[in-house]
């Protein structure tokens, strides 16, 4: 699969993207929560841009054996009225749906962000940076904060 190296200007298009989609949604969430590791950066932007407090949940769906401790989250997510929840890509959809599964029982009003949405992904967003589309052509996205001692080798 080919790679393409999503730079920081990149990052901070799509936050501000985000962002304005945010305020034409009129959804101003009381915190900014960052899925581990992919939506740390872009979460910490977020929260500086929007001055929103950050929180972060870990979820590692693809390359980890651990499964995520979902009661933890959920009492995270739980403790807030609305959240914005962001990670770097919504690529299969998986682990947006397992919090969205997550958080069907709780009052919590929560909108999920990502830098780069695919259009395929069986979990819908409602704010992104950039949407891409699969069925054309599908590429690896490297972001910066992921192999950055490999740069010289783009």
């Amino acid at each position: 699969m080919e790679k393409i190296y999503y730079t920081i200007e990149e990052m901070i298009d799509s936050i501000k993207k985000i962002t304005g989609q945010l305020i034409d949604s009129n959804f101003d969430p009381e915190v900014i929560i960052s899925i581990n590791r992919g939506g740390c950066i872009p979460g910490i932007y977020l929260s500086h841009y929007l001055n929103k407090p950050h929180e972060v949940i870990s979820i590692e769906l693809r390359d980890s054996n651990i499964d995520p401790d979902l009661i933890i989250i959920k009492e995270k997510i739980k403790q807030f009225n609305s959240v914005l929840i962001i990670d770097d890509i919504n690529d299969s959809g998986n682990t947006i749906g397992v919090i969205k599964d997550l958080s069907k029982n709780i009052a919590t009003i929560i909108h999920f962000a990502v830098l780069i949405n695919k259009s395929e992904s069986k979990s819908k967003v409602e704010y992104y940076g950039k949407i891409v589309n699969t069925k054309l052509q599908d590429y690896w996205y490297v972001f910066p904060w992921e192999n950055w001692w490999k740069i010289d080798e783009k």
